[in-house]
């Protein structure tokens, strides 16, 4: 069952989003196995992401890189707020 998760941490910009994009490309996981849509939204500092995965499991792999990364940038991503998808259109 795929999981709709939103991040809404306390405090990002678009310089620590744009950062900790560009170190997971570095660290080849640009484009995760598993995530199926991604998008960052918001304004000033107060931006948000919300991604789309087919698995928790996969979510949570994905999380062994991206948490560090968060964390060296200075992000507290909080509790993501997560979600099973009842259904999903593409396009």
């Amino acid at each position: 069952m795929a999981i709709a998760i939103n991040f809404t941490p306390a405090s990002m910009n678009t310089e620590q989003y744009d950062e900790c994009i560009r170190r997971l490309q570095i660290a080849e996981a640009g484009a995760p196995a598993g995530r199926s849509f991604h998008a960052c939204y918001g304004s000033g500092d107060q931006l948000h992401v919300f991604d789309v995965w087919d698995t928790m499991e996969s979510f949570e792999k994905f999380g062994e890189t991206l948490m560090p990364i968060l964390k060296d940038i200075g992000i507290d991503a909080g509790q993501p707020d997560v979600k099973e998808i009842h259904n999903l259109i593409k396009g």
